[in-house]
């Protein structure tokens, strides 16, 4: 038994599936994790001594590859002045400094711990500024697991939703809407019914929690215009696409300005934090300048502020990684589809940018509906083989793939010819 197998053993019976979130678990794919002990550039090394080209990157965050040395010193050198100290820093002031100078719909910034506490705070924001009550979410988009957002996949679009985990009273989703993804049309119907109760629209601008869902042209547009007649404020979760997709994330990658964004972990260089922003007039009402409430010890913390800093400041000052990232990814996938095409097999490969998603079905996926049509258990297979062969894989149908500029030609023709040899038989 390896160090790996080892380890879950002893994990379950102290931590509930084994894992700290559910999606490490392995379970989907039915096998068991493996234990990470390190990480270089792009790849992983696990307690077994395996090596894996890895394209989870942390979830995202690993944009310049892991162990970047720039970022990593600038940690080093933060943590030798002090871990944390619950007071104000100059490092919250630079950080909420070069947000604000990147993004050009965000005058003010506050942040956070994490994406889930980012979209909590910004939910709750919106309701605040506009005295309202109401949220539209797109049913397959993830935004955390603060209550009024753990909505049941698939409620209907004219209904209020129903919670999607235990210990979620009903009370607190039935202001939460669902609609359906890429359908301008569900969105107007919840307008022109309660039109006037709705605080804000929340979106992934590309949706990365249902595999990769880019937004159909006019989608995003569409969207504005309803937040612009009916005076809601529209939200853009970029958790994942913030800082990924563009130096000033999915809304300046498909030009489109939101009231609100959210932010997660790519702004701490992989570190714990998340923030939120937007407009000065909104967010002046954010405790302790006004009456919305939000607080927390960590916020802020002088650690992560320096990892966040270093990272945004490379990609800042060198516009053209964003070009040669797009460019290596989107041959990545194209050649991808073509091994796929070869092998006859049913298939879509949906990417945008940097991320990507491999289902396998035959229909278009454009909603979480048609990519719910996947064969999870053809994944599963796939997803394991690569694993087995060295690399490192989401074990999940419904989650994205990850490039780095750390990830060279090599490494992705290395990828491209285990999945030929699984596709392929050879």
């Amino acid at each position: 038994m390896g160090k790996s197998e080892t380890l879950f053993e002893r994990a379950v019976k102290v931590m509930p599936g084994g894992v700290n979130s559910p999606v490490r678990a392995f379970g989907s794919v039915g096998s068991t994790p493996r234990f990470i002990k390190s990480a270089k550039g792009a790849c992983l090394y696990d307690e077994d001594g395996n090596k894996y080209i890895d394209y989870i990157g942390s979830w995202g965050p690993m944009i310049l590859g892991h162990g970047q040395p720039e970022v990593l010193s600038s940690v080093i050198d933060a943590c030798k002045r002090g871990l944390s100290f619950g007071a104000a820093t100059a490092p919250e002031v630079e950080m909420a400094e070069l947000v604000c100078s990147l993004i050009p719909s965000i005058e003010m910034v506050r942040m956070v711990n994490s994406g889930t506490e980012a979209v909590m705070s910004a939910i709750r924001l919106a309701r605040g500024y506009t005295k309202r009550n109401k949220i539209i979410k797109f049913t397959g988009c993830y935004h955390g697991h603060s209550d009024g957002l753990l909505v049941k996949a698939g409620s209907g679009a004219m209904t209020s939703g129903i919670p999607d985990s235990l210990g979620v009273p009903a009370g607190c989703t039935q202001d939460t809407l669902s609609a359906d993804y890429n359908s301008l049309g569900s969105v107007t119907e919840h307008f022109q019914r309660c039109g006037e109760e709705i605080a804000a629209v929340i979106v992934e601008p590309a949706a990365a929690n249902m595999g990769v869902v880019p937004p159909k042209p006019g989608f995003l547009e569409g969207l504005r215009s309803l937040c612009d007649e009916y005076g809601t404020l529209l939200i853009f979760d970029e958790v994942i696409t913030g800082f990924r997709l563009g130096i000033s994330g999915a809304q300046g990658y498909y030009g489109i300005e939101p009231d609100l964004t959210t932010f997660g972990k790519i702004i701490g260089g992989g570190m714990p934090v998340g923030a939120y922003g937007g407009r000065r007039e909104i967010m002046e009402l954010v405790a302790p300048a006004g009456g919305v409430y939000q607080a927390g010890t960590l916020s802020g913390n002088p650690v992560a502020m320096a990892a966040g800093i270093a990272q945004l400041t490379i990609l800042k000052e060198h516009p053209e990684y964003y070009t040669d990232l797009n460019e290596k990814a989107n041959k990545f996938y194209q050649d991808m589809q073509k091994i796929l095409k070869k092998s006859g097999r049913p298939y879509q490969v949906n990417h945008v940018g940097s991320l990507g998603c491999l289902y396998f079905t035959e229909k278009e996926v454009a909603d979480y509906e048609s990519a719910k049509t996947s064969d999870t258990k053809a994944f599963a297979d796939y997803c394991n083989y690569m694993t087995a062969n060295g690399v490192y894989l989401a074990p999940s149908q419904f989650e994205a793939m990850f490039l780095s500029l750390a990830h060279t030609e090599e490494m992705l023709q290395e990828t491209l010819e285990i999945m030929e040899q699984y596709f392929m038989g050879t």
